[in-house]
């Protein structure tokens, strides 16, 4: 078999299960971009795959990451090619996709499924959604993202293992086509497999509620917005919201971005509101 994660830490924990559990053993691939933001493309369409290729490398560059460091994630189109030739070539070979119950998951698996349709009673779904599993203190929790599931929790997990359906692989690729069409920069998951499209701004709110009058330091800020916001993103996407947000002079951002996360501070401008208003 082959897994196939979204997110790197995914990967690190799978290998784990796979050591501890020698049925699951099986070359594991991972998606590494975030479909959960930024414009979409559908897979044979270069136009677009280069416009959201570019709208990447402009927030990147204006963070403090390196653009070759960052960059080669937004290039899946490989990976998929790799992956359905392994497939071609081996037909008793299947994939295993793991989702966490989180946009970025969910969302990447609509841009994986909408690829594979000729691969049908072979591409099989492990999704965690709503699923109790222990912790390592003993304690019952329901995981939003894999790597949050203990390596012997997947003894457990792997029985959630099906098999795409038929319908699914009819209905699913016209969820990532929708989602393309909506054009949003923003999507989220709202229950089961529901994506929501989401406008620029949606995580304004959570940055705000961590920012004061007092200057604080661009790495304090993050880990404050990333420990309460309750649906996640990236530190890359937040940033580029606070770069917007300090041009329209809703707040303020002193040094450079692109040095390093203590290289520069944010703070509420004087008279901005400590929250975004309720929509």
């Amino acid at each position: 078999m082959i897994h196939l994660v979204f997110q790197t830490a995914d990967v690190q924990v799978l290998k784990k299960a796979i050591e501890l559990d020698e049925s699951l053993a099986g070359d594991i691939v991972e998606i590494k971009d975030d479909y959960a933001v930024g414009p979409l493309y559908v897979s044979d369409d270069p136009e677009t795959w280069q416009a959201r290729r570019d709208w990447w490398k402009e927030l990147v560059d204006a963070s403090p990451y390196r653009s070759e460091e960052i960059m080669p994630m937004v290039n899946d189109r490989v990976t998929v090619h790799n992956l359905k030739k392994t497939l071609d070539e081996n037909p008793k070979e299947n994939l295993w996709i793991w989702m966490g119950q989180n946009g970025h998951d969910v969302c990447g698996y609509y841009w994986l499924i909408s690829q594979l349709t000729s691969y049908q009673g072979r591409i099989y779904v492990l999704y965690m959604n709503n699923l109790p599993f222990i912790n390592e203190k003993g304690g019952i929790f329901y995981p939003v993202y894999l790597f949050e599931i203990q390596p012997a929790e997947y003894r457990k997990a792997k029985k959630l293992c099906r098999k795409v359906t038929l319908s699914e692989m009819e209905v699913d690729p016209d969820e990532w086509k929708r989602l393309c069409s909506e054009g949003a920069l923003v999507r989220i998951l709202e229950g089961g497999k529901k994506i929501a499209s989401k406008p620029d701004d949606y995580y304004d709110a959570d940055i705000l509620k961590s920012l004061t009058s007092e200057p604080q330091k661009g790495n304090k800020v993050m880990v404050g917005i990333l420990s309460r916001m309750k649906i996640k993103t990236g530190d890359v996407f937040l940033l580029w919201r606070m770069r917007v947000m300090a041009e329209a002079g809703t707040i303020e951002i002193s040094g450079d971005t692109t040095k390093g996360w203590k290289e520069f501070d944010v703070r509420l401008r004087t008279g901005a509101p400590a929250e975004a208003p309720a929509e």
